[in-house]
């Protein structure tokens, strides 16, 4: 047997860990930013019904451009956002990350360089890493937003083909106002994508409100992991320009949304008043969460997510595993002083609160700081 360094692998790749969260068999995961509400049982039952209606065509390849499934997408788009899309202005893919990965080998590539804000999405560095596109990372403020006349001097400095904008932000939870994105985007000479992955548990206008403006500079990503409860259906897509949809043709992979795929999310799109009810009661938590966290002493950074982004640790991978003791799954992302925790059901958030007490009484004093 041959290990992976026996193997002609890139060069660049060398150094490099593949990406994930740990899938641990616990009581309680709150690490991976999930809906923790299940699909409703209507939903269900057509699904079951419109997969076994799909299941004698199978061994036809299914439609290669998605176009009902994008049908619905611009639909429930127009609704979310309030502004008007067609099946035109919008693509699908395996999730977003698959289309974050097509834009980059649209626009990125050998020669260029993508930028982004950090901490933010741990999968832009890597999506620009496999598709040979030099990542250029800013820091963020101390409050972990963008500081946008640095974020400018940054753009002008290294003239990047790609900026990702990521809003809410993961994984700290904060949004970028739209006047900051368009300074963003005016002072730069690619494309710029705001990746709104946690858009629906927000209440700030969605970056789509900017595409009429920069048609040929902006591509808002969005996915429906996270509001739909359809992390397993791995579909993302994005808004823009059709010229966009153009390019990113020219490099997906021919019928790379498979035909189950494309069913099961146009019947969950059938079924968003339902699914995205569940949206207001993650809220509701979310702050119900945030002050008993800050109860015990933690500082919380303000979010319009579904997760909480809280510290400060003096060793932030030792507090990760006192949860871990406790049989409480959340996320070390790798940011010095903080954790991340999924929003979950109320006995989960319950778990997390109660894990957090013991956890604030072994480090207050030594870590946390109140």
């Amino acid at each position: 047997m041959v290990s992976l360094a026996d193997l002609p692998l890139r060069e660049e790749l060398r150094s490099e860990k593949a990406y994930g969260a740990p899938q641990l068999v616990v009581p309680v995961r709150l690490n991976t930013n999930e809906n923790p509400y299940p699909p409703s049982f209507a939903l269900i039952e057509e699904l079951a019904h419109e997969i076994a209606q799909s299941a004698g065509e199978l061994n036809r390849y299914p439609d290669r451009d998605c176009v009902q499934l994008r049908q619905a997408l611009a639909e429930y788009v127009s609704q979310q956002t309030g502004v008007s899309v067609t099946q035109d202005n919008v693509w699908a893919a395996n999730g977003s990350n698959e289309v974050l990965q097509q834009l980059l080998q649209a626009f990125g590539g050998p020669g260029r360089k993508a930028l982004g804000f950090d901490p933010s999405y741990s999968m832009h560095p890597i999506l620009s890493k496999s598709t040979q596109t030099e990542f250029v990372s800013l820091p963020r403020d101390p409050n972990f937003d963008i500081d946008i006349d640095a974020a400018v001097a940054g753009i002008q400095e290294h003239a990047p083909s790609v900026v990702f904008v990521t809003s809410p932000n993961n994984p700290t939870g904060g949004v970028t106002p739209l006047a900051d994105i368009e300074r963003i985007i005016e002072a730069t000479p690619g494309i710029v994508i705001v990746d709104e992955a946690y858009a629906e548990f927000s209440n700030s206008p969605s970056a789509c409100e900017l595409l009429a403006k920069y048609p040929s500079k902006l591509v808002v990503s969005r996915t429906m992991s996270k509001a739909f409860d359809f992390a397993g259906g791995r579909l993302g897509y994005f808004v823009a320009d059709p010229a966009f949809v153009e390019a990113v043709m020219l490099v997906r992979l021919p019928y790379h949304l498979s035909t189950l795929s494309q069913v099961a999310a146009i019947v969950a799109l059938r079924h968003s008043k339902d699914t995205l009810a569940t949206v207001a009661a993650i809220v509701d938590e979310r702050k119900r969460v945030q002050k008993a966290l800050e109860d015990l002493g933690f500082l919380v950074v303000e979010s319009e997510s579904n997760f909480l982004f809280f510290g400060t640790f003096a060793d932030q991978h030792g507090a990760w595993e006192k949860f871990l003791d406790q049989g409480v799954l959340i996320r070390d992302v790798g940011v010095a002083g903080y954790l991340r925790a999924t929003i979950g059901v109320p006995e989960e958030n319950d778990a997390f609160l109660a894990a957090a007490a013991v956890v604030a009484a072994d480090v207050i004093g030594t870590g946390v700081e109140g």
